[in-house]
């Protein structure tokens, strides 16, 4: 481990940081010059993947177990990060946070259960708010939030209310936490991502020709989004020009349903 103290470089946590849109963004960050820290629920070797791929471009990183439905886990996972930053970077702050972690349901709305419903609201929404109530006292004032939205909370396809729903409070928890962490100079901005080919939901976007043609069809850029292109919109929400925008719902999806 490198124990050399630098107060310079910027870190950023980010949650479900193993696959995916997290990956995308973890290394999009690190390309841009930002330390990691990376939760993973399961997935222990791609999270340490992504941390190598990471110190490959000359950052530092870390990977740390979490299930972001557990809200009892939230202080003990806190005090993890605290530590993390002692032994890696001899600093007691982060200084962004990105509340990606996630999973998908797809069922009608007259089939979706109660206990997929708390499912969802566990992860979705409960989680994103504790693990940031959690993580507050260690997110450096003037640093970052975005909370990790979905385009299907402004427009509608059968099958994802439940999920929707859950993305419209994360949407809404979005402008309260601006507001009320605006005093900090904390600006907290909200993510809506449309339909991406990764393995989310099965990997249906990714993996049916059909709906994938289907919804390139509905989508002004004339195709479907692929991880990076999530990725480098949250680097560039992170980036050290972008600190005057705060409160707002950012969709990056090609256009899709315009």
């Amino acid at each position: 481990m490198n124990t050399t103290t630098d107060t310079s470089s910027r870190i950023a946590l980010i949650t479900g940081g193993s696959r995916g849109l997290g990956r995308s963004s973890a290394l999009a960050l690190a390309a841009q010059g930002i330390d990691l820290i990376l939760t993973y629920q399961r997935q222990e070797a791609d999270a340490q993947a992504v941390v190598a791929q990471a110190q490959a471009l000359g950052r530092r990183a870390v990977a740390l177990q979490l299930d972001v439905g557990e809200a009892s886990r939230f202080p003990a996972f806190a005090e993890q990060v605290r530590q993390a930053l002692r032994a890696t970077w001899q600093r007691t702050h982060f200084d962004a946070l990105v509340n990606n972690a996630g999973m998908g349901v797809h069922a009608s709305f007259e089939a979706t259960t109660e206990q997929q419903f708390d499912e969802l609201a566990r992860v979705h929404l409960k989680g994103p708010f504790f693990l940031t109530q959690a993580l507050l006292p260690l997110l450096a004032d003037g640093g970052r939030i975005v909370n990790v939205s979905s385009g299907l909370a402004r427009f509608s396809f059968p099958g994802y209310a439940a999920y929707a729903v859950m993305k419209g409070g994360v949407e809404v928890l979005t402008r309260y936490l601006a507001r009320e962490l605006g005093p900090r100079g904390i600006a907290v901005n909200t993510l809506a991502p449309g339909a991406i080919a990764t393995d989310f939901g099965g990997g249906a976007v990714r993996d049916d020709a059909a709906l994938n043609a289907q919804l390139a069809a509905a989508t002004a850029m004339g195709r479907v989004g692929q991880p990076d292109d999530i990725g480098a919109a949250v680097a560039a929400l992170l980036a050290e020009g972008n600190r005057w925008m705060t409160g707002q719902r950012i969709e990056v999806s090609g256009g899709m349903m315009l």
